[in-house]
């Protein structure tokens, strides 16, 4: 059974479940074996040289106890399947919320290395071979273990030599068994794999249907698809391979013992050692016995699978959060909107050379500032150094006059409205991706933040208007849309401290005018930050951060720059000789 850090506290949470539906699964083990009995006592009855019963009247006591454990039974077998299987759902439950509470607690760094696909199979495969060891396997060790205890004692009763000639087979079975699933347990591993890197790549193909179509590669993806799909398809009955060689190890070995009892059972009845009506018993406690060897036999192999499994869900748990509250981090219930960069240097994890090199500057107080550089120069790495997605060193950047590491994360987060980069939206409603802060919007809130960001017009072109229901990520709308319905939604939460993203880049320069004009208007007193490629877009704003390659190289209004940054100024010509040609 799971006995791993993240398991083992579910026999304690559920104890009172799993020893109730143990005790239900005892007695039933016990009182199933009295039914053998009984058919002795039948069949000796009816013998017609000792008779003991002469009528049916005097079998009804026996037919009548017999009819009273078979509707016991069936209770009893009701109840265990609602504690042990019902408790295994319920484990499966907790697993699953544990794993997805603590996905979303972990940091940018593992999701920059790990697959979505990858993922899922965890969520999906994984969780499944852990609940059914929490269920299945409980009943299958508990009922191997006591039914066949239970019977070989009365075995022993009735002939302890035909017993241990029985016996020694089954035993032999049961070792072969053993060493077998330790290789289904690494046949098992490699099936998940396989999965694993099915999964990831169906996902990702999904994801980019629209480029696929676009370059005619979907035979090519298909043909991909069909490599993997085959490869688990391939591990998959590698695995099953072993489980049929060991039901058909067991099947001969039973038809040969079932033979062997039958013909031993005969010669001890010729010589008036044994009755008819034990030999019946005899048999049917063997057949009984076949039900806790493959028990066991299923449970070693079911362990196996769900060992894998726990194993490399117990690896995801303990993924480390990089991400945390120190410990006299602080809720900060305010903020003015302050910003500043004190010296901030900063490289990934699995890089040698820093993103950001030695940039210092300050954003005061419901400033607007636009962040201008080219692809690379770390404009994206800064919004996620803000938003703590990556951890800095202390005394790098300040909120007002608080180190960003002494305000904890939530309380930080929550001054803080964001429009990411790829305007993801959910498949959910437009109404409810605008209000996604919130348990519920209001109507009124929602048309207003919606005008703010240039696209209630558009909304209410749609059938359903804002109750029309986004396909995923969005494709129901194009990319202005998406730009849009995603800066409502930072708008709805009102934040001290606006973060767009490169945010108004699939939308024309008069949309683009008309959204800054609305936020200047709406955030006065508030510090918003936009990240362009576009002149055009931060030209009006109260600053400008100009990176490149990581450094900070200029700083000031357009005017400024414009008289004194080399880099500014080519950057203007190019971009205004662009839009004459564009004219053109």
């Amino acid at each position: 059974m799971i006995f791993l850090k993240h398991f083992r506290h579910y026999y304690i949470k559920y104890g009172w479940a799993f020893l109730l539906g143990i005790l239900i699964l005892v007695g039933i083990d016990y009182f199933q074996l009295e039914i053998p009995r009984m058919l002795r006592i039948i069949v000796d009855g009816v013998d017609p040289e000792k008779p003991v019963f002469t009528n049916v009247v005097e079998i009804m006591p026996i037919i009548n106890y017999v009819v009273m454990i078979v509707i016991g039974l069936s209770l009893g077998r009701f109840l265990w399947r609602y504690l042990l299987f019902g408790t295994g759902r319920k484990i499966e439950t907790d697993i699953r919320q544990e794993m997805f509470e603590h996905a979303t607690r972990l940091g940018q760094n593992f999701y920059s290395k790990e697959k979505i696909g990858g993922l899922m199979s965890y969520f999906i495969n994984d969780l499944n071979a852990v609940r059914e060891l929490y269920g299945f396997g409980l009943l299958m060790l508990v009922d191997g273990v006591v039914l066949g205890l239970f019977v070989l004692y009365r075995m022993f009763n009735l002939d302890w030599l035909m017993t241990l000639y029985a016996f020694i087979p089954i035993a032999l079975v049961g070792v072969l068994v053993f060493f077998i699933n330790i290789r289904m347990e690494q046949k098992f591993k490699q099936r998940q794999e396989a999965f694993e890197k099915m999964s990831d790549f169906t996902q990702e193909s999904f994801t980019g249907i629209q480029v696929i179509k676009a370059y005619v590669r979907e035979m090519r993806e298909a043909l991909t698809f069909k490599k993997k799909s085959q490869e688990v398809s391939d591990k998959t009955i590698d695995h099953m391979r072993y489980a049929v060689i060991v039901n058909n190890i067991i099947d001969a070995m039973i038809s040969l013992v079932v033979i062997a009892i039958i013909a031993y059972g005969s010669y001890l009845m010729a010589r008036t050692e044994l009755t008819g009506g034990q030999l019946t018993e005899y048999i049917s406690y063997f057949f009984t016995l076949l039900w806790p060897v493959f028990a066991i036999a299923s449970f070693l192999n079911l362990n196996g699978q769900a060992q894998a499994s726990a194993k490399r869900i117990y690896k995801f748990l303990e993924s480390p959060i990089d991400i945390f509250d120190k410990d006299d981090a602080i809720d900060v219930s305010e903020l003015k909107g302050g910003i500043k960069f004190n010296h901030l240097t900063f490289k990934h994890e699995d890089s040698e050379e820093p993103v950001l090199k030695d940039i210092s500057f300050e954003i005061k107080p419901g400033e607007m500032v636009g962040i201008l550089g080219k692809t690379g120069s770390g404009k994206s790495t800064i919004v996620e150094l803000l938003l703590r997605t990556y951890n800095v060193d202390d005394q790098m950047i300040y909120f007002d006059d608080y180190d960003i590491n002494q305000i904890k994360v939530k309380s930080l987060r929550s001054h803080i409205g964001y429009v990411p980069q790829d305007n993801f939206l959910f498949s959910d409603t437009i109404k409810n991706n605008i209000g996604f802060a919130f348990d519920s919007i209001d109507d009124e809130k929602l048309i207003e933040v919606a005008k703010l960001a240039d696209i209630h017009d558009n909304v209410m072109e749609f059938q359903d208007q804002y109750e029309t229901i986004l396909g995923e990520r969005g494709t129901t709308v194009s990319g202005g849309q998406k730009q849009r319905i995603s800066i409502a939604r930072a708008l709805a939460k009102d934040p001290t401290i606006l973060i767009l993203d490169d945010s108004v880049s699939a939308v024309d320069t008069k949309t683009e005018e008309a959204i800054i004009s609305n936020l200047r208007k709406l955030r006065k007193g508030r510090t918003t930050i936009m990240i362009a490629h576009r002149i055009s877009t931060v030209k009006k704003l109260d600053k400008i951060v100009l990176l490149d390659q990581g450094k900070l190289i200029g700083f000031g209004t357009h005017k400024e720059l414009l008289k004194q940054n080399s880099v500014y100024q080519d950057m203007v010509k190019r971009q205004e000789l662009e839009a004459l040609v564009g004219e053109v």
